[in-house]
């Protein structure tokens, strides 16, 4: 991964006077007690007697050479903890119009239902007044108390009354498939609030990782990434999620998109012969998804072949999925240029830097 600041390179001159949307922006607390101005005082008390440390995802090793931009960490705090470097490293230098923050505090791996949501109201709060009530370039993402749905959808009704409010987010590693029953209210409150359902990269069931069992590696943990994300689309295709809430839209945050049209390949050649198990779903699978599917491109998979990701892109058969994204402050690239796949230009490039997130998150 590469270790340049953002702040040592602008967007590239090609892009000059291009509206630029950033869908995955990473915000992080510096420590657990910043949201105890956001706690009732009995949960503060708890955490204080019971010793509990931060709530950091378990996406990345924390400490890991080369995972953040150089100079992303403040002086005190973990990297995309600070809006003053947020400021200097990408959204002045890149000239972003909007980025949507995403936190990957880590509530799900928490079994106590009550302190799950009473610190998913806390983070939600502290972001809108700590980071989007101080830039207007910033929309946010609700951290939803996943195992209560009951108390999930309440969070989302919050955030419903709060504009700067564009998306709620869960786990792509969840306890259990995201099509399931169970989670509907939040879907229900999502559709009527107008709100994004974001699938972000990560999360702390208890489940194996991988379809076999533990991996030993890290290495393996971090390519078996999408899998998660190919589970949670098929799940919510064939539990009739989008049938349900016809309105509903839900974007992939951090999963990559190369593995998208062999899933819709072969999903749509088996429904065929298996139709008759989800009569709900009328339509092909891959036109459920091109509906109501929206990806955030980074990291970007990046194949010695010039051009091979625009074949994929073609693939899709759809403009409308794919949505601009860096994920600072992880470090994915060393060139600005290389944050888009080559070549892809014209309408297409517009769409997937701008165009396609305002339509998304209904950005003006």
């Amino acid at each position: 991964m590469a270790t340049q600041q953002l702040e040592h390179y602008a967007r590239p001159e090609q892009w000059a006077g291009m509206d630029l949307v950033d869908t995955d922006v990473h915000i992080n607390l510096d420590s657990l007690t910043s949201l105890f101005p956001y706690l009732e005082a009995r949960w503060c008390d708890y955490i204080i007697e019971s010793g509990m440390g931060g709530l950091a995802s378990d996406l990345y090793p924390s400490n890991a050479p080369n995972l953040f931009l150089e100079g992303s960490r403040p002086e005190q705090g973990p990297p995309g903890s600070s809006l003053e470097l947020l400021r200097r490293q990408l959204l002045d230098p890149w000239q972003l119009q909007y980025a949507i923050l995403n936190c990957t505090y880590a509530i799900d791996s928490i079994h106590n239902d009550d302190l799950a949501a009473a610190l998913a109201r806390a983070l939600n709060r502290w972001q809108l007044h700590e980071w989007l009530e101080q830039d207007s370039r910033l929309r946010g993402s609700a951290v939803l108390p996943l195992q209560n749905p009951a108390l999930a959808a309440r969070e989302v009704e919050w955030a419903a009354q709060h504009s700067q409010f564009v998306q709620v987010t869960v786990p792509s590693r969840s306890r259990e498939p995201l099509g399931r029953r169970g989670f509907w209210p939040i879907y229900e409150a999502a559709q009527s609030a107008g709100l994004v359902v974001g699938v972000q990269a990560g999360g702390l069931s208890g489940n194996p990782v991988t379809p076999i069992g533990w991996p030993t590696y890290f290495v393996e943990d971090y390519v078996n990434v999408p899998l998660a994300f190919q589970a949670q689309v098929m799940s919510l295709v064939a539990e009739g999620v989008f049938v349900q809430f016809p309105d509903l839209t839900v974007a992939t945050i951090e999963g990559g998109f190369t593995w998208l049209p062999p899933l819709m390949w072969r999903f749509d050649k088996d429904w065929k012969g298996l139709r008759r198990e989800v009569p709900w779903v009328e339509r092909p699978p891959s036109e459920v998804m091109r509906d109501h599917l929206r990806m955030t491109i980074a990291p970007l998979d990046r194949p010695d072949s010039p051009g091979f990701l625009a074949e994929v892109i073609d693939q899709l058969l759809c403009d409308e999925m794919l949505m601009f994204s860096t994920d600072y402050p992880h470090a994915h690239f060393t060139n600005a240029a290389d944050s888009l796949p080559q070549g892809i230009s014209g309408e297409l490039r517009t769409r997937i830097m701008s165009t396609n997130a305002r339509a998304t998150y209904r950005l003006r």
